[in-house]
C-alpha cells in the first residue's frame, strides 16, 4: 500500500491537465511529412501537368523515404525544372542535429532543433534509438515539453512549448534512418540488429502526450506506415498515452496502431499524484476505454506501463490489485525500474521487490517483463527525456520585435 502522506510531501499539487489546442502551430511546408495529396498540390502549384503529377509524387516519395535524400538535386530522375521550382517553394526538411550521445550500451540520443514557427523560437526535442539483437526501436517525441506534470517523469518538469508538426514527427524517423545507415546502399551503423532494418519499431513514448497532438501524430504515422516509403507495419508502431480517455478509441479506429497505457498505479488516490490527468479521467474510465479499444485481441494486446517506485506503488498488494484491475483485457505489463534524474522525488524499488511483484503478475497469466534500463548514462532512459526549449512569453515576443 502506498504511503500517501509521504507521496504528497514529495510532490507539489498539480492542476488538472488542460487541453493544448491553443499550442497548435501552423507548420511551414516541407517535403518530409507531407501526404501524397499535399505533394500533389505542391507539384500542381509549380505547374507540373496534371497527367504527370501521380508519377512525380511517386518519385518524390521514393527519394524521400527509400533513399532518404536531403537535397532535391539528388533526385536524378525528376526533371531539373521541377526540382528547381520545388526547391524555390519549400525545403526537403528542417531538422538540425545539435548533439548526439552514445551510451555504453549502444543507445543513441539525438537532440534535434527545428526552426521557429510564427512568433516562436527554434525548438529542440530528444529522439532515442535503442538497439537490440533482433530489432531497433526508435522513441519519437510528439511535443516540445509536456502539460501532464507526471511527477516521476523528467519531461514533465519542462514547460510546454508547442506541438510538433506532422513533418517534424516524421523527420525524426527519417533522420534516424539516415544517421544509422538504414537506407538502400548505405553503410549500417554499429550496434544494431544483426539482420533486417536498423529501425524496425517506432514508439511514441518520447517527449509529450501524443493524444494532445492527435491530428499531427495521425498524419505522421500514415506517412511512416506507407508501404512504398518508410514502410513500418502498424503492428510495429506503439502509441503510449497517460490516459486521454476520449481520444483512445480514435487511436484504434483511425490509426490502427498498438496501444500502451502509462498506468503506474492501481488506485485513484495514488495515480492522482503520479499521473495528474487521472483527476480528469480516473482509472475506471481508463479501463473501460481499454476494454473497448478497436481491434483488441491476444494478437494485439494493450501494454500497461508501470514504473516501480519504492514505497509508493510497489507492494505485493498493489501487484494483486493490478491483476484484478486488468482482468479480461488482453494485455502485458511492462515493469519499469525508475530511472532517476536530478531532483527526482522518488527512488527505484529494490530489485527483490520488483521480482516479487513480477512473479505475482506472471502467475496470474500475464507476461510481465522487467524493462532493462537503457541509456541511463546519457539520460536517454524512460522518463528522462528533456530539452532546454522554453515557451516565449508575450513580453519576450514584443522585445524581439523591437
Amino acid at each position: 500500500m502506498a504511503n500517501l502522506a509521504l507521496l504528497k510531501r514529495r510532490t507539489a499539487p498539480q492542476a488538472i491537465t488542460p487541453d493544448v489546442r491553443t499550442l497548435e502551430v501552423e507548420g511551414e511546408p516541407q517535403l518530409i511529412g507531407a501526404s501524397r495529396d499535399e505533394l500533389a498540390t505542391h507539384l500542381a502549384a509549380i505547374g507540373v501537368p496534371p497527367h504527370q503529377i501521380a508519377m512525380r509524387t511517386a518519385q518524390l516519395w521514393h527519394w524521400l523515404y527509400v533513399r532518404g535524400v536531403e537535397d532535391l538535386a539528388d533526385m536524378t530522375n525528376v526533371a531539373a525544372p521541377v526540382r528547381q521550382a520545388l526547391a524555390e517553394r519549400l525545403p526537403v526538411g528542417s531538422a538540425e542535429m545539435v548533439d548526439e550521445q552514445i551510451s555504453v550500451d549502444g543507445t543513441r540520443k539525438w537532440l534535434l532543433r527545428f526552426p521557429a514557427k510564427g512568433a516562436g523560437r527554434p525548438v529542440e526535442v530528444e529522439t532515442v534509438y535503442i538497439p537490440e539483437e533482433s530489432r531497433g526501436t526508435l522513441c519519437v517525441s510528439s511535443q516540445v515539453g509536456c502539460t501532464l506534470n507526471c511527477t516521476f517523469c523528467h519531461t514533465g518538469t519542462q514547460r510546454m512549448v508547442r506541438n510538433l508538426t506532422a513533418g517534424e514527427i516524421v523527420e525524426q524517423v527519417v533522420f534516424a534512418r539516415r544517421r544509422l545507415g538504414d537506407l538502400v546502399g548505405a553503410e549500417r551503423a554499429a550496434n544494431g540488429p544483426s539482420e533486417g532494418r536498423m529501425v524496425s519499431n517506432v514508439v511514441l513514448m518520447g517527449m509529450g502526450e501524443p493524444l494532445y497532438n492527435f491530428d499531427n501524430v495521425k498524419a505522421a504515422m500514415a506517412v511512416v506506415s506507407d508501404g512504398d516509403g518508410l514502410s513500418l507495419s502498424r503492428r510495429r508502431i506503439t502509441l503510449s498515452t497517460s490516459g486521454v480517455v476520449p481520444t483512445i478509441e480514435r487511436v484504434g479506429a483511425e490509426m490502427n496502431v498498438l496501444l500502451a497505457i502509462s498506468l503506474h498505479a492501481v488506485r485513484d488516490e495514488v495515480r492522482d499524484v503520479l499521473v495528474p490527468i487521472n483527476r480528469k479521467y480516473p482509472i475506471a474510465q481508463l479501463m473501460d476505454a481499454c476494454r473497448n479499444y478497436p481491434g483488441l485481441s491476444n494478437a494485439r494486446r494493450i501494454t500497461f506501463e508501470y514504473v516501480m517506485l519504492k514505497g509508493v506503488n510497489d507492494s505485493l498488494v498493489d501487484a494483486r490489485a493490478l491483476v484484478e484491475l486488468i482482468r479480461g483485457i488482453p494485455a502485458k505489463i511492462n515493469l519499469i525500474p525508475f530511472n532517476s534524474w536530478p531532483g527526482a522525488p522518488y527512488e527505484c524499488s529494490d530489485w527483490d521487490q520488483i521480482e516479487a511483484f513480477a512473479d505475482i503478475v506472471n502467475r496470474a497469466g500475464y507476461a510481465s517483463p522487467v524493462r532493462t534500463p537503457r541509456g541511463q548514462d546519457i539520460f536517454a532512459a524512460c522518463g528522462q527525456l528533456k530539452s532546454q526549449s522554453q515557451k516565449m512569453s508575450a513580453r519576450e515576443r514584443r522585445a524581439e520585435a523591437v
